[in-house]
């Protein structure tokens, strides 16, 4: 299977070491506005199937260029979201394949952002599911860890787990650290303050979508294997778009550990208007005030070294399991920082992101999964990527938690 990975940063630069180990893909060319940054990771990684080539992912021409010469069976979108949309049409124009970790951004409400949707996330990628259908091409969309492996946690729970679901919650913290910083996150800045400082969406049964202010319903949650408790609040994520498509749940919606540090840090980066993507003018040159936020912090691809602890991915559910008998359980997936950084060369948060779409890529070669037209996680049969977890050293795990308050 021959791959195009757009973007060598961190996210990039881990799907290529993860794809080298794997004998299905024939070639995966990894392109980056910077040439020299995708050159210096297939030089480490010494593959031959392993090519860099160069790309500006704003612009729709350049891409569709890049398709055209490098003809691959699938392009893997591994740059923020902003560029979603220009790399997703390049892709249908092209009659291309297509993946990606994060969907296409969300505009709030004009009047009434903390209440009513507006444009959700992915709602222009489906859109278009039946021009792809049409072409018969496919687009995986959010096949990240959060959305990704989160989605197939909640369909797996959907399909061997309950008869009813109440409550669908999308639960992600660590204890992670990074020596010498006060202020480093693990994570693109850029996508970190986009879903926090919008409108979180949530979703129940009879009421639909809708949002609340950011930050809402905050609480600890115990993360495991050493984590702890975190507080954890609402934020946008894809999880509340694609898991009601295909999971039946009388509530979904997604919390962040964010803990209360970097929620007073990203409140003041608000307060300063450091969140904006619209340009001003700084002694002559047009540059958003985010992007000269994501600039100052340290790319957080180059942090694995100096970071400790684990991270978690998990899906919390509760409701009736087959027998009608209250349950509530906690499937989740940690890496320990120090286990990727010794086995890939990557740190966790990265590494745990990319694993996904390489499950999915396999699945997909295998024909496991098979997609048409615009589709997200859940829309296939989750235990065959759960298994290929285990197979790639990244077991998933399930965690019995309190069920005295579901009603039978």
């Amino acid at each position: 299977m021959k791959a195009l990975v757009i973007g060598a940063g961190g996210v990039g630069r881990a799907i290529a070491n993860i794809a080298s180990r794997r004998n299905f893909i024939t070639e995966l060319v990894l392109a980056d506005r910077q040439l020299s940054r995708a050159e210096q990771i297939v030089k480490r990684l010494g593959d031959p199937r392993l090519k860099a080539a160069e790309v500006n992912a704003a612009e729709l021409e350049n891409i569709r260029e890049l398709i055209r010469a490098t003809d691959p069976d699938v392009v893997i979108n591994a740059v923020d979201p902003r560029f979603v949309m220009p790399i997703f049409l390049a892709c249908e124009i092209e009659d291309t394949n297509y993946m990606d970790m994060a969907m296409s951004l969300s505009r709030p409400h004009p009047h009434y952002p903390y209440t009513e949707t507006g444009v959700k996330l992915g709602d222009e990628q489906f859109a278009r599911d039946w021009n792809w259908s049409e072409r018969n091409i496919w687009a995986l969309v959010g096949i990240g860890v959060e959305p990704g492996m989160s989605d197939v946690f909640a369909k797996y729970a959907s399909d061997e787990l309950f008869s009813r679901i109440d409550q669908l919650t999308v639960y992600d913290g660590s204890n992670l650290t990074v020596e010498g910083h006060d202020f480093a996150p693990s994570f693109s800045i850029w996508t970190t303050v986009e879903e926090c400082l919008n409108p979180p969406l949530v979703w129940e049964d009879g009421r639909g979508w809708y949002t609340t202010e950011p930050f809402s319903e905050p609480e600890i949650f115990d993360f495991p294997e050493g984590i702890g408790p975190v507080e954890c609040v609402n934020v946008e994520h894809e999880e509340v778009v694609l898991i009601p498509q295909k999971v039946d749940a009388r509530k979904v919606n997604f919390k962040y550990g964010l803990g209360a540090e970097f929620i007073s840090v990203l409140k003041t980066i608000h307060m300063l208007g450091m969140d904006r993507k619209e340009n001003v003018n700084v002694m002559g040159i047009e540059v958003a005030p985010r992007d000269i936020l994501a600039a100052s912090l340290p790319d957080p691809a180059t942090l694995g070294d100096r970071m400790k602890g684990k991270t978690c991915a998990g899906t919390y559910v509760e409701g009736l399991d087959k027998d009608g008998k209250p349950r509530a359980v906690y499937l989740y997936h940690v890496v320990d920082n120090e286990w990727s950084m010794q086995e890939y060369g990557d740190q966790a948060v990265v590494w745990q992101t990319a694993l996904n779409p390489i499950i999915a890529m396999e699945l997909i070669h295998e024909g496991v999964w098979k997609p048409e037209g615009v589709n997200g996680p859940e829309w296939f049969p989750p235990k065959p990527f759960l298994d290929k977890l285990v197979e790639y050293g990244a077991p998933w795990r399930i965690r019995e938690e309190d069920a005295s308050e579901v009603q039978p």
